[in-house]
This record gives structure tokens, C-alpha cells and sequence, in this order.
């Protein structure tokens, strides 16, 4: 292999791919990239057998086709470094070594057979859509927060995403059993009939990475079991959640007629204020609501107490209520209009949290004792 590629575009590709990769991995050729230049192409791939990551440098001069694998860190540490729109040439003097040389500087990394690098064969994909960037930022974005990282209960370590033919909507789904998140867009054509399947939550942030930068249109195809991603040259492969998403609709109320509007930022300012003093473990912030009266405090017998009154919006009859003040601030961050509303039915109950100026998300928040 003889390629010539300008360093600027390589680290891009680099940055994309090796962070899929594991620090540690039992399987050292899990730690490197696949760098390969075929047919006027230099492709980079990393995976670590449950995700995959392909992206083309596209400022690439090949002069000779051929593969290597080298360490995925080691080689993106190395490139970084490397002076700003410096021509990199990449080498292979033998089987077992990869060259990097630019200007006087010149590396040599170790190289493990590109024949032994695993290939994650997408399959057959059975539903094919594109969706804009926008679209699904905002899916992701308004519910991944609420992805549990409880291990035992797997098939919650990850986002459901479904087809809701009544509206005809693509919904996304969170939860960790203490918080629940629920957002949706127009149904993109294509995903009518899709399987409901659940995307790992590595997937998820390596996802959000290439939407930042994202430009055109996401092409996306799914099975049962992987879905990918085209974004801009970058192609993400992921095996997908295989486990059963709990019945989401049955934990979110409907008969909370109890309806209390704040100031969204004043709302989230105060909580993090009388949270300062309340304890690590239980974060409890307590809500006494009355009739335009909105109390927040918080007694922690270590650290003290403390209280804050706030003007708001309510002609329901008196509750008090508490919450894990984390999960407030977690919301309150995912609205863009000025005012928050709570759907209330008694301090014992599941609340509902919306951005009162949209209706595309809506959160169900689990009450604390106070």
C-alpha cells in the first residue's frame, strides 16, 4: 500500500472511527483500524463487534491498493500532532509494519494481518428510510438522558424507536423505571410497518457525534437485529437491543387534571439552588403547590435546609409532592419555550413534565418521599 493523504481529512476520518474502539480489549486486533485503499478509495474501520464505523477519506491520492491494520489510538495520538494541512504518506515496507511519514518525521506502528479483522455483515435490511438531521437530533436528543445504565435490565440500556400509525409518527422512547422520556416527529416515508427495536446506548452517542455534522439527509436501514446509518460519507453498522421494551403507555397517566405553569429558567434555577444542600444520595426536592404559590425545599439534617418560593400558574387544590431534583434539572434542560407544565393528580403519583410551547415531548416523572 502507497497512498498520499492530506492530515487534515485523514484525522477526521480517524477521530470518527477510533472512538468506537474499547481502551482495553482481550482481542488485540479489536484495538486497531482497518486501513484499506482499494479502487482509488482509503477506507478507515473500526469496530468493536457490536458496532461499526466506516468513513472514506476523501482527500486521498492512492498509488498502490492494499491493507493494514494498525493501533486505532496510537495512530489517531500521531496524527493529531502532526503539523496543520501537513501530506501524510502511508506505507507498508512489510506485512507486519505500518509507515507514517511526513515532512521529516517518520512512525512506524506495529501491524496485525488485515485478513484477521472481523467483518460485521449487515445482513439483509427489511424497512429503508431517510430522515433530516434535525428530526432525529430531536429524538435523540429529548430522550436519550433517560437511558438506564442498570446492566440487569438490559433491553432498557438503549432508545426504542417505533412506528405509531395513528398520526402516522416516529417515536423514541427512554427510560430507566425513575423517568420516562417520550418524543416524536412526522413518520418519515418508508418506516411504515417497521419492527420496534431498541438502539444501544453506545450507538446512540456515537450517533449524535455525525449528526452534528451532518449535512444531507440520514439514510437509515434496519432488521430485526442491526440497523445502519449513512451520514455524510460515514457509514455506522450497530447490532441492536435484543430484548422486549416494557409497555411504555401503561406508566404514562391520564387522568392528572392538575395543572401547574412556571418559569422554566426561574424554575431551574431555584431547584438547583435549594438542591446545594440537600444529600448526595437523595437529591429530594420537595414542591408544596397551592393556588399561584409554588414552595420548593429542601431539610437535609447534615447540611441544613433550605427554601425558595416561586410565582406560578395553579387553581387546583393544594398537593406536595417530591422529586429527585437531577431528574427536574434533566428535563427543565430538554425545553426551549419559556414555561414549564406539570400535569399533577396527588403527591403519590407519576407527574407529567411538558415544554408547555410544544406538545412533540412529553416526560413522566416519578415521585420521592419527603
Amino acid at each position: 500500500m502507497r497512498v498520499t493523504v492530506e492530515r487534515n481529512d485523514f484525522l477526521k476520518a480517524l477521530g470518527h472511527v477510533q472512538s468506537v474502539v474499547e481502551r482495553r480489549n482481550t482481542v488485540p486486533i479489536l484495538s486497531n483500524v482497518l486501513v484499506q485503499a482499494k479502487d482509488g478509495v482509503l477506507r478507515l474501520t473500526a469496530t468493536d463487534l457490536d458496532m461499526e464505523v466506516v468513513e472514506t477519506a476523501r482527500k486521498a491520492n492512492i498509488a498502490e491498493d492494499g491493507a493494514a491494520t494498525a493501533p486505532a489510538h496510537l495512530l489517531h495520538d500521531i496524527v493529531r500532532k502532526l503539523p496543520d494541512g501537513a501530506e501524510l504518506r502511508l506505507e507498508q515496507p512489510d506485512e507486519g509494519r505500518l509507515a507514517i511519514i511526513t515532512g521529516r518525521s517518520r512512525f512506524m506502528l506495529p501491524a496485525l494481518p488485515p485478513q484477521d479483522f472481523p467483518d460485521m455483515k449487515a445482513g439483509e435490511m427489511t424497512h429503508e428510510f431517510a430522515i433530516s438531521p434535525d428530526d432525529l437530533k430531536f429524538l435523540i436528543e429529548r430522550t436519550r438522558f433517560a437511558i438506564s445504565t442498570e446492566e440487569t435490565r438490559y433491553y432498557l440500556n438503549g432508545i426504542y424507536f417505533h412506528h405509531v400509525e395513528e398520526g402516522n409518527l416516529l417515536r423514541a422512547v427512554a427510560t430507566d423505571g425513575h423517568r420516562l422520556a417520550r418524543a416524536e416527529t412526522e413518520a418519515p416515508a418508508g418506516c411504515e410497518g417497521m419492527p420496534g427495536i431498541i438502539v444501544p446506548r453506545k450507538t446512540v452517542l456515537e450517533l449524535v457525534k455525525l449528526i452534528d455534522a451532518a449535512e444531507d439527509d440520514i439514510g437509515v436501514a434496519m432488521s430485526d437485529s442491526k440497523i445502519r446509518f449513512s451520514i455524510d460519507g460515514v457509514v455506522l453498522t450497530s447490532k441492536l437491543i435484543d430484548g422486549n421494551f416494557p409497555d411504555y403507555e401503561r406508566v404514562i397517566p391520564t387522568a392528572n387534571d392538575k395543572r401547574l405553569e412556571v418559569d422554566t429558567r426561574l424554575f431551574a434555577q431555584a431547584v438547583d439552588r435549594v438542591s446545594t444542600v440537600s444529600s448526595e444520595k437523595g437529591r429530594a426536592v420537595k414542591l408544596a403547590i397551592s393556588e399561584d404559590r409554588l414552595v420548593l425545599s429542601v431539610n437535609n439534617p447534615e447540611a441544613g435546609s433550605a427554601e425558595e418560593e416561586l410565582a406560578c400558574s395553579y387553581e387546583a387544590e393544594p398537593v406536595e409532592i417530591g422529586f429527585n431534583a437531577r431528574y427536574l434539572l434533566d428535563i427543565t434542560g430538554q425545553f426551549e419555550g419559556d414555561t414549564t407544565l406539570f400535569l399533577l393528580n396527588d403527591g403519590g403519583s407519576p407527574t407529567i413534565m411538558r415544554d408547555a410551547g410544544g406538545e412533540r415531548a412529553i416526560y413522566v416523572l416519578m415521585p420521592m418521599r419527603v
